[in-house]
């Protein structure tokens, strides 16, 4: 029997995700597994289509950041993807502490300063680089709520911290499925970083 035609079996797959038709994008994926198994984005993708028909609503997130970062870069993308996959093993639970744990060994929830705290002192001093990098090496900034680290994040990207914004928003969309100040911040990150980091 002919191949199936790679290329194209892989974008109807990808259009059926889209319209939301797991099991027909599960069988074209497969489809291409079969005659091509080293195919990452099928494999990724039969994983994040299997997610999708259990309900499990990370998996919608997760397909679109996917298709942003094969924007940038197709073989990075399936190379991040497949290591979030492997981390989470299916399962919304360890992706709640994918996310919780870097930024808890960052924003330890003692000994700080509340971040309304930090960005009132910001906006009196206009300086948010000089002011976040002093309290880096001397105390923390304690987040508590999901606003605050969208705003976080936003003032990381607009002020050069690309990579480190990138590290928390790369698992932040799967905790918060089809939030769209997420998915334009994640848009506003990889359009801002310098073309040296985008490479690396």
């Amino acid at each position: 029997m002919k191949p199936v035609n790679k290329y194209k079996t892989l974008a109807l797959a990808n259009e059926s995700f889209n319209q939301e038709k797991y099991e027909q994008a599960l069988r074209q994926y497969a489809q291409v597994l079969k005659d091509y198994p080293e195919s990452k984005e099928a494999y990724n993708g039969a994983i994040l289509a299997e997610m999708a028909m259990s309900g499990e609503e990370a998996a919608e997130a997760l397909f679109d950041y996917y298709e942003v970062l094969r924007e940038e870069d197709a073989e990075q993308a399936d190379t991040v993807i497949a290591e979030i996959l492997q981390t989470m093993d299916g399962t919304v639970e360890q992706l709640t502490t994918l996310f919780t744990e870097p930024l808890r060994h960052r924003l330890e929830y003692e000994d700080g300063i509340l971040y309304n705290d930090f960005r009132n002192l910001v906006e009196e001093q206009g300086d948010f680089k000089t002011l976040f990098e002093n309290i880096m090496f001397s105390t923390r900034v304690l987040i508590t709520e999901k606003e605050e680290f969208v705003d976080f994040l936003t003032q990381l990207n607009r002020h050069g911290y690309h990579k480190m914004a990138m590290n928390y928003i790369e698992t932040a969309l799967a905790m918060y499925p089809n939030d769209e100040q997420l998915r334009g911040l994640l848009r506003d990150i990889l359009k801002s970083r310098p073309v040296e980091d985008s490479a690396s």
